[in-house]
């Protein structure tokens, strides 16, 4: 017999949503509003040149960076590529949103950060054609490439969800660290 429950409207279905739609922003906001406190801080190109703020000596600085490409500059230069790769997964994880389970709190918060992180690299890449980084961490003679909030946001997202589809593999969606609500 069809299930004779009425479809949920569109305010009720945001609603289901709020966690990641919050996330998202938060993160986008953070992202969006430091990118732009750099920009009026420092000029662009300040990595390893004066002009850069060291915050925590040997350890940590504020830089101001253009990256065309993703993560370790990979595809650097291709800037147009990869935002049709950031418009690829926003579309891939709202048209696979019930398969990836995102009644779940968890997973919500978890495609919240990711989602914020990739439309803030995006709204960078259709805006200066580059992304711009700022958080630049030293680990002695090792230098962690620069990554701004949007980036913490992509990785945070990306292991969080790892975490939880292997803690909750074989119990139902239930986990016994990710109390879902």
């Amino acid at each position: 017999m069809p299930d004779a429950s009425p479809k949920p409207t569109l305010p009720q279905r945001i609603l289901a949503h709020r966690w990641l739609c919050s996330c998202a922003l938060a993160v986008l906001v953070l992202d969006q509003v430091s990118k732009a406190w750099i920009a009026r801080q420092m000029p662009l190109g300040t990595y390893g040149e004066p002009g850069h703020k060291e915050i925590i000596p040997g350890f940590f600085n504020l830089v101001h960076v253009g990256n065309t490409g993703a993560a370790w500059s990979i595809l650097t230069g291709r800037s147009t590529l990869l935002a049709l790769l950031a418009v690829a997964a926003l579309l891939a994880i709202f048209f696979l949103r019930h398969t990836i389970g995102l009644r779940r709190f968890s997973t919500q918060i978890a495609f919240g950060l990711l989602s914020g992180g990739i439309i803030g690299n995006l709204v960078d890449r259709l805006a200066r054609r580059h992304v711009v980084d700022f958080l630049d961490f030293h680990f002695g003679s090792y230098t962690y490439p620069a990554f701004n909030i949007a980036d913490s946001g992509i990785c945070i997202g990306v292991v969080m969800y790892v975490l939880i589809t292997f803690l909750t593999r074989g119990t139902e969606g239930q986990s016994t660290v990710f109390r879902e609500k």
